[in-house]
């Protein structure tokens, strides 16, 4: 039955099932159990569809197995595992059964052989990773939540729509590589852009990630912007456009992390700089450049689940992620701190750690399709992201100035949970043939060789050196509370604004509208009384001899006209 049985079914059953356990340590078993359970399946799955029913006349392919979605699937059961074992401690029905199905709904999206059952999960991960930010239960984070729905599902509204065109242009609902040539296909382009927080498209991402729960923010960074990153994968590889947006992506999030106070939010602008590369990928196009985004994705939830957790952890135990409150932190929580630095050094693709021997299929197939200037850009972005992410978030946190803060270090299961995937981020980074093997193409690619490596220790220390000059000399932006405003300012506050100042204008000028047409019909009303009221003009009263008279007057008229 597991065999045949889709593997997002798996974990809404174990969701059903945690709702009839008490709280406890079974809860937890249960969470540990499902991603190991669907990951098992999807490993000994042969490639094909399977799972195929029919809907309103449509065959819906619930799965579909390819090395492309058994890579994603694989990633999201072993994200889903180490967030659930971060979050050991929660018992939190709402955020238990949340995590549940935010990763059923992206798994059953990966495996979605047609755009129907794609939209299907595509809102399912909306709904149940929103109750990812609510279960903080503040009122920013409900406010934060419901900006995060609205755009979450406004892009099932979309896809749901390219999808209900394309139906109509093809007659199939076949989720396979596309072409930008109708509005059915654009609009699908758009539904997984809004999910992979492109360009001005960004900003819910910034917004809602630091606004969830500590646990929460760890499992949210793993799965919906790499569905999207496997969406455009599927369906629009080797779609040029896709190259320069991701350039653009990899490039601004650098300034914005760079002020950035909160350390969680300085993340999730680094979240969207590495989903950038990903995104050149998949506008490369070629073999080696898809394998690069797909090997890219599966090291990037690792390493920034990693640095989730460890500032996490730090929050956990100070109440506070916020950069200008924290320091010195080393002292008493070495281990969090040496995980850090491993996500740290993984994420700015040091030589043996992960992102290393995965970032650099991206970069290298860039330079081979001839597209120089988005090569340099992308180089450029690699020394940006690791003075936000692998200096800046080790730095503030755990080095830096002593704040004053001894914190005890993090639970045991959270050390654990930091533990395993520090080591998978080094064990990838040494032996990178697994990862290798699981991609979508057959692999011939050597990250070890001398040009490589000296090439990026350069461009490393490099990186490490501006760092230090900026700091010993005080150029480097300072870690204080503010308010920085990034484009999501124009449609919070600037159009807001806008809309009153337009619709007060307006409001006043239908007034003034009103207040003159009401003058002129009183005006009027007047001048007609005047003439024809009953004190003035023809109808005002008169005496009986003058009307005697008007009536000798009108006989005469009469007499007249009849002789003649």
């Amino acid at each position: 039955m597991i065999s045949i049985l889709p593997t997002a079914f798996i974990f809404i059953a174990a969701a059903l099932v945690l709702g009839l356990l008490p709280k406890g340590n079974v809860r937890g078993v249960i969470l540990l159990i499902t991603p190991i359970l669907a990951a098992w399946q999807i490993w000994n799955l042969p490639a094909g569809i399977f799972a195929q029913v029919e809907f309103v006349g449509q065959t819906l392919d619930m799965m579909r197995v390819d090395k492309l979605s058994r890579i994603f699937g694989l990633i999201f059961c072993l994200a889903a595992f180490l967030g659930n074992l971060y979050a050991w401690h929660v018992r939190d029905f709402i955020q238990q059964i949340a995590a549940l199905l935010y990763a059923g709904a992206a798994i059953g999206a990966v495996f979605a052989g047609d755009l129907i059952t794609l939209f299907f999960y595509w809102e399912g991960t909306a709904l149940a990773s929103v109750f990812l930010i609510w279960a903080r239960r503040t009122e920013g984070s409900y406010h934060t939540g419901m900006r995060y729905l609205i755009i979450q599902i406004t892009s099932g509204v979309i896809l749901l729509a390219g999808t209900a065109l394309l139906y109509r242009e093809t007659g199939s609902i076949t989720f396979e590589r596309m072409t930008l040539g109708s509005l059915g296909t654009w609009l699908i382009f758009l539904s997984f852009g809004i999910k992979c927080a492109f360009p001005l498209l960004h900003n819910w991402l910034q917004d809602s990630y630091p606004a969830a729960t500590i646990t929460g923010t760890v499992i949210l960074s793993a799965f919906t912007t790499k569905l999207a990153v496997y969406a455009l994968a599927r369906g629009f590889a080797g779609t040029e456009l896709l190259i320069y947006i991701g350039a653009v992506m990899t490039l601004f999030p650098i300034f914005f992390a760079e002020i950035e106070n909160d350390l969680r939010r300085v993340l999730a602008y680094s979240l969207n700089n590495q989903l950038g590369f990903m995104v050149v990928g998949i506008g490369v196009g070629t073999e080696m450049a898809i394998n690069g985004t797909a090997s890219h994705a599966f090291a990037h939830i690792l390493y920034k689940a990693l640095l989730f957790m460890s500032v996490g952890a730090v929050m956990l135990r100070t109440g506070t992620s916020k950069a200008s409150e924290l320091g010195g932190l080393c002292r008493t929580m070495p281990r969090t701190a040496i995980f850090c630095l491993i996500g740290a050094a993984s994420i700015s693709a040091f030589p043996l750690f992960s992102g290393f021997v995965t970032k650099s299929l991206i970069m290298d197939e860039t330079a081979n399709q001839h597209y120089p200037i988005i090569w340099a850009i992308l180089v450029f972005a690699s020394a940006g992201v690791l003075s936000h992410s692998g200096i800046k978030i080790p730095y503030f946190t755990f080095f830096g100035h002593d704040s004053g803060l001894r914190p005890n270090e993090a639970p045991i299961h959270m050390q654990m949970a930091m533990g395993f995937t520090a080591f998978l981020c080094v064990f990838i980074g040494v032996y990178p043939e697994p990862l290798y093997a699981l991609l979508p193409y057959e692999v011939v690619y050597r990250p070890y060789t001398m040009s490589h490596v000296v090439g990026q220790l350069q461009l490393l220390c490099f990186a490490l050196l501006a760092f230090a000059v900026l700091m010993r000399r005080g150029i480097h932006p300072p870690e204080i509370r503010a308010v920085n405003l990034d484009v999501d300012w124009i449609y919070r506050r600037f159009i807001p604004k806008l809309y009153n100042i337009i619709y007060n204008s307006v409001v006043k000028v239908f007034i003034f509208i009103e207040a003159v047409i009401i003058s002129v019909i009183q005006m009027t009303i007047k001048g007609l009384y005047k003439l024809h009221g009953p004190e003035t003009g023809v109808s005002r009263m008169r005496g009986v001899g003058a009307m005697v008279m008007w009536v000798a007057i009108l006989l005469g008229v009469a007499l007249i006209s009849s002789y003649f």
